[in-house]
């Protein structure tokens, strides 16, 4: 079997319950990968960003969840900056099927199991 890939998730925490289902993929026989995340409902202090670069640093890739929510999460927004900043491989997914909020400078692409399976083989 393949070595398995570490995905960290960044999500706004409205959009927690379509973070759910994405990490419930994971839970697929055929599928060599994890997800993790840093959701905290309470401010981000300067240890909760050193434990995320930390998260992040040991991930294969980032995937972000796009809604409307994320122009507005702080959290997001930093965890995106943190990816950037760290050179991980980026792959944005709407999470949902009638949201098609942009962020700029992320590839963003249709929630699929073709797109996300692309994407880890890809890692």
């Amino acid at each position: 079997m393949a070595n398995t890939k570490v995905l960290f998730i960044a999500f706004a925490i409205e959009d927690e319950n379509q973070r759910n289902f994405l990490k419930g993929q994971s839970l697929h026989p055929r599928a060599p990968y994890e997800f993790i995340d840093m959701s905290v409902k309470q401010p981000y202090d300067s240890d909760w960003k050193d434990r995320v670069r930390t998260r992040i640093k040991r991930s294969n890739g980032v995937i972000i969840l796009v809604s409307k929510n994320s122009l507005t999460s702080n959290g997001q927004k930093w965890e995106i900056q943190c990816a950037k900043e760290e050179g991980k491989p980026i792959l944005g997914i709407w999470a949902y099927s009638n949201d098609r909020t942009d962020i700029f400078g992320i590839n963003i692409k249709a929630w699929s199991d073709a797109n996300i399976n692309s994407f880890i083989d890809s890692l």
